[in-house]
């Protein structure tokens, strides 16, 4: 069989969730929960995104939702049929149903959100058989990574939070 391609998954995956670790900073650097996303075509990254909601004051501004109307502008389509979207953290029910809506057939997850995850946490709506279209998923990629990032974001927002609450009331306390 000639033209036959052997193509290690394992590293493709890593070097996209890698591209997605480094939009996840992005809004990180914002103060934003930092979860980034990448859609991939034929080997190419043709959308991005990161979380934007607080920045933007909108509900819509997650990152996948962001990188999904990229790539939509690049294909030239809303349907999005042979990509893949890479994205750091588990999508929320808005996000797995726009990527079941957008027909991608392949999502790549680094970690799981038991809170409000709906690709496999609290549901999974990318594997639901009354939809019309199902999404294979694949978890744990760059897991650890991704996970001590969203720690890290957590553990110094409530930091910055007490120090926040502790100004207000000093400052409450000498009027």
């Amino acid at each position: 069989m000639t033209g036959l391609r052997v193509i290690d998954n394992t590293s493709s995956d890593e070097k996209y969730m890698r591209e997605a670790i480094r939009q996840a900073k992005k809004a990180y650097a914002l103060g934003e929960v930092p979860i980034g996303c990448v859609i991939v075509h034929e080997g190419k990254i043709i959308g991005r995104g990161y979380n934007r909601r607080n920045t933007d004051k909108n509900t819509l501004s997650h990152a996948e939702i962001t990188a999904i109307r990229k790539a939509s502008r690049v294909i030239g389509d809303w349907r999005l049929e042979e990509c893949t979207l890479y994205v750091t953290l588990e999508p929320c029910q808005m996000c797995a149903g726009a990527i079941v809506q957008a027909r991608i057939p392949k999502v790549v997850m680094a970690c799981m959100n038991p809170k409000a995850g709906c690709a496999g946490s609290i549901l999974n709506i990318l594997d639901m058989p009354q939809f019309n279209h199902q999404v294979e998923a694949v978890r744990g990629v760059l897991e650890e990574e991704c996970s001590q990032m969203l720690k890290t974001f957590f553990k110094e927002l409530r930091v910055r939070n007490k120090a926040e609450k502790e100004l207000k009331k000093a400052s409450v306390d000498n009027i």
